[in-house]
């Protein structure tokens, strides 16, 4: 909960940056922002190097007497390209698996990528449940017949998130690769998932965190609220 319309002047330099270094034209870089900047960023983005996405979505889909709510539909005619779901902060406001999965299916039905958040609380690491966790946040948000190639895991340990906590990077690449073969096994797909990493991401743990091979890309919290910690740790991941 985050941004007003001057914060467009964020999205501005961390779009003009990306449009000036050449090594960033092989990285995608997403931002997701309040609904009600979707349209505006959209629209306002000249020569776009970055993509627009959402936070967040109503599980019932299209129009209906839910006051207030926004569904996925609406999302993808603001202009949204990605959206985020199942982030532990929605989570711990009461979301259920069963909620977070109806809202992916009206996420795909509109074609949006979806980051589908995952990750265990500090008790279940203390607990050895990480992989129990993971495993039933999975399998108990996604079906077989999702287009999986629309769907991309963000691993965020909610211990981590917000504390500079961050994992071992041995321990990171043993979950990471856990949830690739786990989800690959259990829908049959070809090929392995993209998954991120997110949690107390910053310039000064990027080039440690980018040394775990395994990890496909990272979802960025609280750095991006400024344009130059952004940037800072695009820097630092090329050093």
């Amino acid at each position: 909960m985050f941004g007003d319309f001057n914060s467009f002047k964020i999205i501005y330099k961390i779009n003009q940056y990306a449009k000036r270094h050449k090594k960033t034209k092989k990285t995608k870089i997403v931002l997701c922002v309040p609904n009600f900047l979707i349209d505006f960023f959209k629209k306002k983005l000249k020569q776009k190097a970055v993509s627009i996405g959402a936070q967040n979505c109503y599980h019932e889909e299209g129009y209906g007497p839910f006051t207030g709510a926004t569904s996925a539909a609406m999302i993808k005619k603001m202009g949204a390209e990605y959206i985020i779901l199942g982030h532990s902060e929605n989570r711990a406001e009461g979301e259920t698996p069963q909620l977070i999965k109806k809202k992916i299916s009206s996420a795909l039905s509109q074609k949006l990528n979806v980051i589908f958040c995952i990750g265990e609380k500090l008790k279940d690491k203390k607990n050895g449940k990480t992989f129990s966790v993971i495993r039933n946040q999975i399998q108990t948000s996604m079906e077989k017949k999702f287009n999986k190639n629309k769907i991309i895991l963000a691993y965020e340990p909610v211990w981590s998130i917000g504390t500079n906590r961050i994992p071992k990077n041995k321990d990171l690449r043993n979950v990471i690769k856990f949830i690739k073969k786990n989800f690959k096994k259990k829908f049959n797909t070809k090929k392995l998932p993209k998954v991120l990493y997110g949690g107390s991401v910053s310039k000064n743990n990027i080039q440690s965190l980018s040394s775990v091979k395994e990890i496909d890309g990272f979802l960025i919290g609280g750095a991006s609220q400024s344009d130059k910690k952004f940037i800072d740790i695009i820097i630092n991941y090329y050093k």
